[in-house]
């Protein structure tokens, strides 16, 4: 055999073997990273979904909290994981935040919305105002007139700079023209803790990280960020019928690394997909206080890509934050 003809063998060999090998994927646990700390919004979700997802591939799921800087410590770790299937993403909107962050404040950033590939849109949920239940404010326009009255004094927690619970507070701070002061922490867990302790006066979050505690009567929703009514919260009106027109969405979805094999990415599709579809999984999601809004990964790309430009457009309207 020729050498260019034995060469050109090996390497159909060897793409052959390739091939074959990831057909068989996974092979041995799959880590699933969560930007974030235990007890937030993405860690609610991600858990149930996990468990799913191990028994959808036959290999367990592990999911692993990489918390820090809004979600760009394990964002970024992500990215740089090596592509082949083995390290998953469950994130949330603020993947498209981050990045744009990092360019105003003009340092390098972790990671970038192309190092990613879309696998799945989990859930889709406005974030929700609350306060404690103690707090004198019953509603959105009393909170906003006790800030405007004493520019500062009011203070809001929030998972980080320019993250999904601090964009939406800001954006709200816009519409109604007032100013609040900002208090990050290291996730949204952290700042739920801070808002049942006192030490902040509200925050933004999504339901399912808050929604038992507004069940047991500890803290008040006054208003969410959406423009239907929430199925969790159906009698909490929505910013925009308080007057204020303001959206903003906290989804949380799949990624895999954008080199990811075609065949790994198209076995994550399947699984996601059957795992959204499953009326156990919905039910364990639903129960944490955010319903699935699944799409699958064409749809869910065209989802984020739109949805991209809304937000680093938010970003830009904050500036630059120390």
């Amino acid at each position: 055999m020729k050498s260019a003809t034995l060469k050109s063998f090996i390497a159909g060999m060897a793409l052959l073997a390739a091939g074959s090998a990831w057909a068989q994927y996974p092979q041995r646990p799959i880590t699933m990273i969560v930007p974030f700390p235990p007890g937030g919004v993405t860690d609610t979700v991600a858990r149930p979904i996990a468990d799913a997802l191990s028994k959808e591939l036959g290999q367990p799921v592990v999911v692993e909290n990489k918390a820090g800087a809004g979600g760009a410590i394990g964002a970024g770790e992500a990215a740089r994981a090596k592509p082949d299937g083995y390290t998953i993403m469950l994130m949330l909107s603020s993947i498209s935040i981050l990045p744009e962050a990092d360019k105003i404040l003009g340092r390098k950033a972790a990671y970038d919305t192309t190092d990613f590939k879309a696998i799945a849109r989990i859930t889709a949920d406005p974030t929700v105002l609350v306060v404690p239940a103690k707090a004198p404010w019953k509603t959105v326009d009393e909170f906003v007139e006790a800030a405007r009255k004493a520019p500062g004094d009011l203070n809001y927690g929030s998972s980080g700079i320019y993250g999904s619970m601090h964009v939406p507070m800001a954006m709200l701070e816009k519409n109604a023209d007032i100013e609040m002061t900002h208090i990050p922490y290291t996730g949204a867990g952290p700042a739920v803790a801070a808002l049942l302790g006192g030490q902040v006066d509200a925050i933004s979050t999504g339901p399912s990280s808050i929604l038992q505690h507004i069940k047991a009567g500890t803290v008040r929703p006054l208003a969410h960020w959406g423009d239907k009514p929430l199925q969790s919260l159906p009698d909490v009106p929505s910013l925009k019928d308080s007057g204020y027109d303001v959206k903003f969405v906290q989804w949380s979805g799949i990624f895999v690394q954008k080199d990811a094999p075609d065949e790994v990415v198209q076995r994550l599709r399947e699984a996601a997909r059957k795992v959204a579809n499953d009326p156990d999984v919905q039910a364990k999601v639903e129960a944490t206080g955010s319903p699935i809004e699944y799409l699958d990964a064409d749809e869910f790309q065209e989802y984020w890509d739109a949805d991209d430009v809304v937000l680093r457009q938010a970003v830009q309207d904050i500036g630059k934050v120390e």
